[in-house]
């Protein structure tokens, strides 16, 4: 669990990344939850965003994707956040 200081942190990381997931009319398939967490174990910090026509809100949809990729979340608007420490000693660029 990260603290207000860590959550800060990796917000201000996300903002120089680009959004590469977007959640839609779809939702959140077992193919999405094992996409995003490929990219979190490659990259560490992904940022998402939740379209006009997703039946999640933004909220929601991290949430549920947070605890499908044991990750932690921040959420900000329609965009969130994910975080999650790699396996890999290789992939690690984070330090919280």
């Amino acid at each position: 669990m990260l603290n207000g200081k860590q959550r800060a942190m990796l917000r201000r990381m996300a903002n120089g990344i680009d959004t590469i997931f977007q959640i839609g009319k779809g939702g959140l398939s077992e193919e999405t939850v094992k996409t995003v967490s490929d990219a979190l174990e490659a990259r560490e910090l992904i940022k998402l965003r939740t379209l006009d026509n997703c039946s999640y809100s933004p909220r929601e949809a991290a949430e549920a994707l947070a605890e499908a990729c044991m990750a932690e979340v921040c959420v900000t608007g329609s965009r969130f956040v994910l975080w999650r420490c790699s396996s890999k000693e290789k992939n690690r660029k984070i330090e919280p």
